[in-house]
């Protein structure tokens, strides 16, 4: 399966409730702090909302 690394680069300060537990979800707490998941449609789908704030990159 595919994995991904999600790092957080911007703040959660502001933004509405629901990006910011779609950041707890993913595991994401501090800025610059990265999580690795598989690449599944949920993921994907909760990464998607919340790209703004986040970067991700393809782990090989």
């Amino acid at each position: 399966m595919k994995r991904i690394r999600v790092k957080q680069v911007r703040s959660r300060i502001g933004r509405p409730e629901r990006q910011k537990r779609v950041l707890d979800a993913l595991g994401l707490r501090k800025l610059n702090q990265s999580v690795e998941h598989n690449a599944t449609p949920p993921v994907m789908g909760m990464v998607e909302k919340v790209r703004h704030l986040v970067t991700v990159e393809d782990i090989k």
